[in-house]
């Protein structure tokens, strides 16, 4: 039996998860959800995490700043990582694939595979909850609803949720053990 080419297992995911995307779509019918993960989701281009990052000197004092670097350059390192795995698998989003799977929001760019979000919610909630542990109860939340607000939207399927949190959790583990 041959190997299946990417885009061939693309499709079959894509598949495979149409009705999941559609079940977690249909909340976003109601106007008050719909408009509470457009929030998220706007906030979490980088707003929420990028002021946070930028105010944990003035928040925890001026030896924070280390930890903004390391945050900054992790962001930086995850921007790289996602924008070459888009690049490579070219999954089209779930509203372009789908057509009763609609957008609630915008998307930043044409493919789904992996959440950039996700990706930077879950390495930044890691690192800043390892760091700044009373800031637990903020970052966690935060990052879950990003996650959640990017099937819910139409622009990701599961799978792209679920990898990138994965390479998030791993490149924030990564960051924290190269700079202890």
């Amino acid at each position: 039996m041959a190997l299946m080419n990417s885009a061939e297992l693309i499709r079959r995911f894509d598949t495979a998860e149409e009705s999941l995307c559609l079940t977690f779509n249909r909340f976003s019918e109601r106007r008050g959800i719909c408009v509470f993960f457009a929030a998220v989701s706007r906030l979490g281009d980088g707003i929420f995490w990028y002021t946070l990052i930028l105010a944990l000197p003035l928040l925890f004092g001026l030896g924070a700043s280390i930890r903004t670097v390391q945050l900054a350059v992790t962001g930086f390192v995850g921007v790289a990582i996602y924008k070459f795995l888009k690049h490579r698998f070219v999954r089209e989003r779930p509203y372009i694939s789908h057509l009763r799977i609609h957008a609630g929001a915008a998307p930043l760019d044409r493919y789904s595979f992996p959440s950039g979000h996700t990706l930077h919610a879950v390495s930044f909630a890691i690192m800043i909850t390892a760091y700044f542990p009373v800031l637990g109860w903020l970052v966690v939340p935060f990052a879950i609803a990003v996650a959640l607000s990017r099937v819910v939207l139409g622009l990701h399927y599961p799978t792209d949720v679920a990898v990138g949190a994965g390479i998030g959790a791993t490149l924030a583990f990564a960051s924290m053990s190269f700079v202890a």
